[in-house]
């Protein structure tokens, strides 16, 4: 009688834990049509500042970039960032990439230390931590910001540019679905449980199929060369999500803010581009120089 009582209750167990899986799998599928559409406006706005180029286009990230700092200096808010330092640099980069060149980038980023030390004297707590999580912003959000432009000025950056969004664009949006529908193994179960290899694996071949894709239309992109771009963006895109999911965890934060409601903050939808910006460069300038 025990053991069928036992019986009993695995057999009732088992079905609530299998009705609890497909009720949350799908409320995560009935996610996705919310996140699309959170991210049109997004997306239009995006093409518009790289379609327009030049000031413009530094000028719209200069303002992601500032809510991106924002929501990174709040979420470590207790180790007392330089925030003062962060803006300013993120400013001074974007300022060298569109009206110089990469060494005057490096020059820039150089010179944020000496700077944050300077400004966090002045601050009430001085503090190591503020100035680990300044500098963290200032080359993490600024420094991949400043390849954005770069890679915008240099020779059919336009055309560049939108193969790098559309890559990981697809690429985020195929390791979602891919993971809803056979993701089994986690990816890394410590920092974002939710990921798994198997959507991984599906988010980077729609990565490299979304470029190949793009680069159809851009008689001047040789099939060789857009593989390559796919593939690092396929590569970077995942390390970006992962190291914005790490750098929340350590906060102890779910979202790193609210521009986008419950979709999270602008941290949340640009962490993929700020390490694809930062490989799409190198590749592209590989290339035409």
């Amino acid at each position: 009688m025990a053991a069928r009582a036992r019986t009993g209750r695995t057999r009732r167990s088992g079905a609530r834990s299998a009705s609890s899986r497909r009720r949350a799998a799908a409320a995560e599928r009935s996610d996705l049509g919310p996140r699309m559409i959170a991210a049109l406006p997004a997306i239009a706005v995006a093409l518009f500042l790289v379609i327009e180029g030049g000031t413009v286009f530094a000028l719209g990230l200069f303002l992601f970039g500032g809510v991106c700092l924002h929501e990174l200096y709040a979420m470590y808010d207790r180790a007392h960032p330089v925030r003062l330092a962060g803006f300013l640099a993120l400013a001074a980069l974007l300022a060298a990439a569109l009206y110089g060149d990469n060494y005057q980038v490096l020059l820039v980023a150089v010179s944020a230390l000496p700077v944050l030390f300077v400004l966090t004297l002045l601050q009430r707590r001085p503090s190591l931590g503020g100035m680990l999580v300044t500098l963290l912003g200032i080359y993490w959000i600024g420094f991949a910001l400043a390849h954005a432009v770069l890679l915008r000025g240099l020779p059919h950056g336009l055309g560049i540019v939108i193969d790098v969004l559309v890559g990981t664009f697809l690429g985020d949006t195929g390791a979602y679905l891919g993971g809803r529908l056979f993701g089994r193994r986690p990816l890394a179960p410590g920092i974002s449980p939710g990921k798994t290899v198997e959507g991984l694996a599906i988010g980077m071949v729609s990565s490299v199929l979304g470029v190949w894709l793009a680069s159809r239309y851009q008689d001047w992109l040789p099939t060789s060369h857009a593989l390559v771009l796919g593939l690092g963006v396929a590569l970077a895109a995942p390390v970006g999500d992962l190291f914005e999911s790490f750098i929340k965890r350590e906060a102890g934060a779910k979202d790193s803010g609210a521009l986008f409601g419950a979709h999270g903050g602008a941290l949340d939808r640009l962490d993929a581009v700020l390490f694809t910006a930062v490989a799409g460069y190198y590749i592209w300038a590989a290339y035409v120089h």
